[in-house]
């Protein structure tokens, strides 16, 4: 019984010590990301331009797996801004060009903003609308994210449609109109475009062309109608 004791405290000893061990891990990982953030945000603010910003961020040591969260911050830093500063979008296009990571990061993270629009107040929704905006426009960013928004009254919130129709004023600002539909009626990107331009019923039909119509857009529509 002794030895049977004695085995059991042994036991009992290491269950302690390994959760002690995985406790001071995590302790550390977090203190880690904490720190990394911190020295991303820094960076970000005190540089003279993108170029300096982009070349300082890079020479950040990072773990597999880290590089989303500069694209976090970057996004979180353009959305604090009071108004909108072209300066994050373009040290964003930097980082997306020299590597695929941060584009497939980024490309992620307009996912996850245009699911949750709805939790940013009207300020960080235009500058966020923005920043996808200026990558998209300038080709940082790969045109199928559209497929990701479905322009439907059910399938959108008073937020979401703010956020698509700065996201597509200030996509024919930099691209113009013309340049715009050509983009949108290319033939071989059809299938990631019917999402924002359905002919699955008249109903939705109709609300993306009174959509796009009440933003000064209504050419857009020109083959729904």
């Amino acid at each position: 019984m002794e030895m049977q004791g004695g085995r059991v405290s042994n036991k009992s000893d290491k269950d302690r010590k390994r959760r002690e061990e995985e406790i001071s891990i995590r302790d550390e990982t977090e203190t880690n990301l904490v720190n990394l953030r911190r020295t991303i945000y820094l960076t970000i603010t005190s540089s003279l331009d993108f170029d300096d910003a982009g070349h300082k961020l890079l020479q950040i040591k990072t773990e597999p797996g880290q590089e989303k969260e500069l694209c976090i911050m970057l996004l979180e830093c353009c959305s604090q801004e009071r108004t909108y500063r072209a300066y994050y979008a373009f040290l964003a296009k930097r980082l997306c060009m020299i590597n695929k990571v941060y584009r497939e990061n980024m490309e992620q993270c307009f996912v996850q903003h245009h699911s949750t629009i709805h939790r940013l107040e009207t300020n960080k929704l235009r500058n966020v609308a923005k920043f996808f905006a200026q990558l998209l426009g300038t080709d940082a960013l790969p045109w199928h994210l559209l497929a990701y928004i479905r322009l439907t009254k059910k399938d959108t919130t008073s937020s979401s449609r703010i956020f698509i129709k700065i996201l597509f004023q200030e996509l024919s600002e930099h691209l113009g109109v013309r340049l715009l539909c050509e983009s949108l009626t290319d033939p071989r990107m059809q299938p990631d475009f019917e999402s924002l331009f359905p002919r699955d019923n008249p109903r939705n039909t109709r609300f993306s062309i009174n959509f796009f119509t009440s933003i000064g857009l209504g050419g857009l529509t020109e083959k729904q109608r």
